[in-house]
């Protein structure tokens, strides 16, 4: 039975593509533009069975053989690989609307509620009532500095916490996770759920956070071969199922918390609200031109958990290990917070617009490690031309910006960690989606709709540990850069490093 499956299986496969590159070649025997140059890869497999481990690497190579437009097909899927600012432009800019759409996988259908969200939907009526939401209620200006005792609160308990491991190794990564996870939980729904309960759901909170993250960058044959997807051959839709299956339960509890407290009248009705209540203020009101189901509030809560929490942890890391990598940077960003804060003072959000060397550090980290490198693949709407080739409906489009902030021919010796190419004349060289030679956040509709409490946090979490604590390697630890990338761009293996107290007064670190 089981080779008569696999038999079975492989011909299906096999007429499947044969029925479509069939289409392809009747659709290329007109008089449009043609499709990208690109590798042939193998027929039914494509490109597949040549992917190394290292695809940023080996996408970056084939943009140097075949230009800055180039295709390859994994499995039948066709995919198109961008690797100069000015095409990336086009797509992002130019085209925005037509390249607005998102070529969503299977575990991002499950993670998403069904393509539900702001990160996965279409660009519908929809989409644009749930990321208005969240860019007025929650990242807003106002919004952001209403939540700022909540993001001062879990920073200062990092500290704390760090001080009582002084002389032992600590996990960068680890403690920037947590601490992210923490502010996301408080601004998302505060204390409705205390004391171990609480607790314990905070740390289920994380375990799920990150094992979701990693599904979402696990290759998958549903995703080569759409046709295949109901057989989840690797169990990858299983899996997120699972793990979805148990957030829920996490949005179960604090839901109905917040619903019970709602009709007894003990959630603020003025003043500053957490995101969950004012989400559920909006559901109630069905009349309402903001009209969201309880699908689409939990939608845009597992965005901000998911996109909020790894994408910045990470950052925070590669940061750090910078810094420690080049002594000169560390000494740097030091003075320049004791000469802005001082050694008897603690960091405050206040701060920040002053710490333009440590800005400068936060840019050059994202560009040379973004944190989401290929972006969210793009997939046009309708049949397109960029840089004079054809990008079929439906194909697969990504934006190499790891290739674009690394080109040598826009960066001066774009491989040094050198902040000080952010400064001076470059100082509003910003992420904002504006230079299309720095996109780590992306660009256009679909730019990362959290930028703005990113750039807060990120920075505000990096001077605090800087300006606390002095940071040495544990002895006889050598130092890597390594990275691994599914989705995200992570440090292949953890920073550890030893902190000491940088503060002359003990009372700085309660």
């Amino acid at each position: 039975m089981d080779q008569l499956y696999t038999a079975t299986l492989s011909f299906t496969i096999l007429l499947i593509s044969i029925i479509w590159y069939t289409k392809a070649l009747v659709k290329q025997g007109g008089k449009t533009a043609p499709l990208p140059p690109g590798p042939r890869g193998l027929p039914i497999l494509g490109y597949l069975p040549f992917l190394g481990n290292n695809l940023l690497h080996q996408f970056t190579d084939l943009g140097h053989k075949y230009g800055s437009i180039f295709k390859l097909y994994l499995g039948n899927k066709l995919c198109v690989v961008i690797t100069s600012p000015s095409l990336a432009k086009e797509v992002v800019r130019d085209q925005d609307v037509v390249f607005a759409n998102r070529d969503i996988t299977a575990a991002a259908f499950v993670a998403s509620y069904g393509g539900n969200d702001i990160g996965w939907s279409p660009p519908n009526a929809q989409w644009r009532i749930m990321r208005k939401i969240l860019v007025q209620e929650m990242m807003s200006n106002k919004s952001l500095e209403a939540s700022y005792g909540l993001r001062r609160d879990e920073v200062r308990k990092v500290i704390g916490h760090v001080r009582t491991e002084v002389g032992k190794p600590i996990d960068i990564g680890g403690l920037s996770f947590r601490t992210e996870v923490n502010v996301m939980m408080n601004m998302l729904w505060g204390g409705t759920i205390e004391g171990e309960e609480g607790e314990r759901i905070g740390e289920e909170f994380q375990v799920l956070v990150s094992k979701i993250n990693d599904l979402f960058g696990k290759p998958n044959v549903s995703d080569f071969y759409p046709v295949l997807a109901g057989l989840d051959i690797q169990g990858v839709r299983k899996q997120m199922e699972s793990h979805m299956h148990s957030l829920d339960k996490i949005f179960d509890a604090v839901i109905t918390e917040h619903k019970k407290n709602l009709s007894a009248g003990q959630i603020k009705k003025q003043g500053k609200k957490d995101f969950l209540q004012i989400l559920l203020e909006i559901q109630e009101k069905e009349d309402s031109d903001m009209s969201i189901s309880e699908k689409h509030v939990r939608a845009i809560l597992m965005d901000i958990v998911a996109g909020g929490t790894d994408t910045s942890a990470t950052t925070v890391e590669w940061a750090m290990a910078e810094l420690m990598k080049n002594p000169d940077a560390m000494a740097k960003a030091q003075k320049e917070l004791s000469d802005v804060v001082g050694l008897n003072n603690i960091v405050e959000e206040y701060h920040m617009p002053k710490l333009k060397y440590l800005e400068a550090v936060f840019k050059e980290t994202l560009r040379l490690h973004p944190a989401i490198p290929l972006l969210i693949p793009r997939s046009p709407a309708q049949s397109s031309t960029v840089g004079g080739y054809t990008i079929p409906t439906n194909s697969r489009v990504f934006i190499n910006v790891w290739s674009i902030h690394r080109d040598p021919s826009i960066w001066d010796n774009p491989l040094e960690f050198k902040p000080e190419r952010f400064l001076g004349e470059n100082e509003k060289l910003d992420f904002r989606g504006n230079h299309f030679h720095y996109l780590p956040f992306g660009s256009g509709r679909r730019i990362c709709a959290g930028l703005a409490l990113a750039e807060r946090m990120l920075i505000y979490l990096l001077a605090s540990l800087l300006h606390s604590f002095d940071w040495k390697l544990p002895e006889g630890k050598t130092f890597d850069m390594l990275e691994t990338f599914a989705i995200l761009l992570r440090k292949s293996t953890p920073l550890l490093v030893i902190p000491n107290p940088r503060l002359p007064d003990s009372n700085l670190y309660v």
